[in-house]
């Protein structure tokens, strides 16, 4: 189960990253872009981390409010709630 876990959130961070950098690369293109709406979907699947890494590596979003702050919020809520459900495991 543990091995489950990890490789889908290695999997959905990569995506993270990748989204960033494809959104980026589209917009430099004028090309159609992702949606904001997809962009923030993924840190809530668990992607949060991969998508602010890219981000700031791309210098992508990085003024918008919404992701600036959403997506370390979005990490943080998920931090406290995995410790709260893994801290009255063990």
């Amino acid at each position: 189960m543990h091995a489950f876990i990890g490789a889908y959130l290695l999997l959905i961070n990569i995506i993270g990253f990748l989204s960033m950098f494809i959104d980026k690369r589209k917009a430099i293109n004028h090309k159609w872009r992702i949606s904001e709406a997809h962009l923030l979907s993924i840190p809530i699947l668990g992607g949060g981390f991969g998508s602010w890494v890219g981000m700031y590596t791309f210098r992508h979003k990085t003024s918008r409010i919404k992701f600036n702050l959403g997506i370390p919020l979005i990490i943080a809520i998920q931090l406290i709630l995995i410790f709260l459900i893994f801290g009255r495991l063990y």
